[in-house]
């Protein structure tokens, strides 16, 4: 079981939330500015592979970790938003940062910084690559915070590898209002001469992706013209410019981690691991929160006889989309009644988030949880409706799934990787480890 993290560390991270006044600011001079007071640790780490994309993201790099840990690797993975506690975004060598190890780093990020200005992310940054650097290890997974060429991790100078998730709308007001914009800072992680290996994107997307590739003279590794990935008669074909290989489905749940486990697949063919690590790592991955099925804690309990419970902590139309796909299986295979609890932050599309479920017809009822920024509930249902959706307010998710009808239902929280953690953290049975 995971720990907490402790009432000093804790107050530590509290601090840092005060050290700027914009939580989001985005800019590479403030951490390349802590990390050289720190001593570059940026420049004392095992090979990195980089990541950045608007959905997947976490869920190929759970998949890569698995493989690599097959391998025999010891692997480093530096992740975000946490789920239930703050440790979750930083695992050393395979094991989540223990909170002494972790209030030792941000006590030294604090001095070195000297109260000067620097953002929540930027400071956590830099306390996770010392981490890094006095832990061995034999491999960094660096998932991007938001965009990429301004993000903190993108301090990170010689990636070994770095990987382009689905780009999609996602932080307009942040990253831009359309898809090129969007792509140019995602595609700000290729570095000169580093080999990037990319989804499927939309054309706009593709086309910022080749020309920063060709810019960078980086060897590009586009999924549906150099490698392919599809499921077929209950397994994984995987094909690229010289193999094939027949592998299992991947543990995680919905068609399109088919196309996460290609670009991890892909990715551990660059790092030259072995096809039988490929192959256990597909079977054991493990990603929270992302079409999830809980079968413990107070929610899962109050359910219905016979009923199923999902969490996913998709929030934008692109993943609403690869919900809605998933729940087309499903209901296909064993037909239940489907109910959503969903909460989304107002810096959603909320209307475009549902319409994704559209002709599916499910009942959904609508929560908040802990966030100056979270939807009134009356607002999101309101929207809801006026898609044409039967919506309600719920005053939490278990208050939901009490009022359900008493037959089996099949369950889905979904809308915020917030809302998700709130539902984890009720049991310790249900904490990211």
């Amino acid at each position: 079981m995971p720990r907490l993290t402790g009432p000093s560390t804790q107050a530590a991270l509290e601090r840092l939330q005060t050290l700027h006044p914009k939580g989001i600011d985005l800019t590479l001079g403030r951490t390349e500015r802590v990390c050289a007071a720190l001593g570059d640790p940026q420049k004392r780490l095992p090979p990195v592979v980089h990541v950045a994309g608007t959905n997947g993201k976490g869920s190929t790099i759970a998949l890569l970790r698995a493989m690599a840990e097959a391998a025999g690797l010891r692997v480093h993975v530096y992740s975000s938003p946490h789920l239930v506690h703050f440790s979750e975004r930083i695992r050393l060598a395979g094991t989540l940062i223990d909170d002494a190890r972790l209030g030792d780093v941000i006590d030294r990020v604090e001095s070195a910084n000297a109260g000067q200005p620097l953002t929540f992310f930027e400071a956590t940054t830099a306390a996770a690559f010392l981490a890094f650097s006095e832990t061995p290890a034999d491999l960094l997974l660096l998932e991007t915070g938001l965009g990429g060429i301004l993000d903190s991790t993108n301090v990170i100078e010689q990636p070994e590898l770095t990987i382009i998730t689905p780009i999609d709308y996602d932080h307009k007001a942040l990253l831009g209002g359309d898809l090129t914009t969007i792509a140019k800072q995602k595609a700000g992680i290729i570095k000169q001469g580093v080999p990037v290996i990319s989804a499927r994107q939309p054309e706009e997307a593709e086309a910022v992706i080749v020309r920063q590739a060709l810019k960078r003279q980086a060897p590009l590794h586009s999924a549906g013209q150099d490698f392919y990935a599809y499921a077929e008669n209950g397994r994984l074909v995987f094909q690229d410019e010289d193999a094939l290989f027949d592998l299992p489905l991947p543990s995680l749940q919905g068609a399109h981690q088919i196309d996460n486990a290609a670009l991890a697949i892909k990715a551990a063919r660059r790092l030259n691991l072995p096809t039988e690590a490929i192959d256990t790592g597909l079977r054991t991955a493990f990603w929270p929160a992302r079409m999830q099925r809980l079968k413990a804690g107070p929610l899962y309990d109050a359910l219905p006889a016979h009923s199923e419970l999902w969490l996913d902590g998709g929030h934008n139309p692109h993943a609403a989309r690869a919900l809605r796909a998933h729940l087309d299986g499903l209901q296909a295979r064993d037909p239940k009644p489907l109910h959503l609890i969903c909460g989304l932050l107002n810096t959603k599309d909320a209307a475009e988030f549902f319409s994704a479920f559209a002709g599916l017809s499910p009942a959904i009822s609508c929560v908040g949880f802990a966030s100056d920024a979270v939807i009134p509930p009356e607002t999101l249902a309101g929207v809801a409706q006026h898609k044409g959706f039967s919506a309600s307010v719920a005053l939490s998710p278990l208050a939901a799934i009490k009022g359900l009808d008493d037959i089996p239902q099949r369950v889905l929280i979904c809308g915020s990787l917030y809302l998700a953690g709130e539902v984890l953290s009720l049991s310790p049975e249900t904490w990211p480890q």
